[in-house]
């Protein structure tokens, strides 16, 4: 048996149609470049990218490239998430080796092994709100927060029943001690810069 078995499939449902639609709208509109854009709950959110924010995301893709392989490390690529209308281009997300994507180029979040989010200012609500549920429904590993604002990364753990029983939180300047979980590396967070 995998550890993926079991786990939450949101595709072929009435969920994924509307977000479909919504994607597809969104994509008509002029004001895409540049902006990240997630759907939470039903909500589209829009984020301006600044330079910073690129910096951590990129300071947490290069630590995890040498052990996986590029074409299982995605930034800013959709996946559904379970609840109302979730879709989600999360900074980071690590999909197992050999995921399959769905009919429209992506995965499914029961393939999801690890996501990192980077706070934007006016975002950070939804990242450690209901985008953290949709990630432990999901049942994915390790989901970590680099929060700039605060200059700390906080990781969570061991997903169960929506929540995750385990919350870790790290200084920026120290290392993330991920060796306990499945990714069995650390992250090395004396580059990441406050806002």
């Amino acid at each position: 048996m995998s550890v993926l078995d079991g786990r939450t499939d949101t595709s072929g449902t009435g969920n994924e149609r509307a977000l479909d639609a919504m994607f597809a709208a969104l994509e008509r509109e002029p004001f895409l470049e540049g902006y990240k854009t997630d759907i939470v709950g039903g909500a589209v959110h829009m984020t301006p990218q600044r330079s910073n924010h690129w910096d951590l995301t990129w300071g947490v893709l290069r630590q995890l490239r040498p052990k996986y392989d590029r074409r299982t490390l995605l930034s800013d690529v959709r996946i559904d998430y379970p609840g109302a209308l979730n879709a989600f281009c999360s900074d980071v997300a690590l999909v197992a080796e050999g995921a399959e994507r769905t009919r429209q180029g992506g995965y499914l979040c029961r393939d999801v092994e690890f996501v990192a989010e980077v706070i934007s200012r006016g975002t950070g609500e939804n990242d450690y709100g209901p985008k953290k549920t949709g990630y432990a429904t999901a049942e994915v590993e390790v989901y970590l927060i680099v929060d700039p604002y605060q200059g700390k990364c906080h990781v969570y753990t061991q997903p169960k029943q929506g929540d995750y029983r385990v919350e870790t939180t790290v200084d920026f300047g120290e290392e993330i001690d991920l060796t306990h979980t499945p990714l069995g590396l650390t992250i090395d967070t004396s580059g990441f810069a406050r806002d």
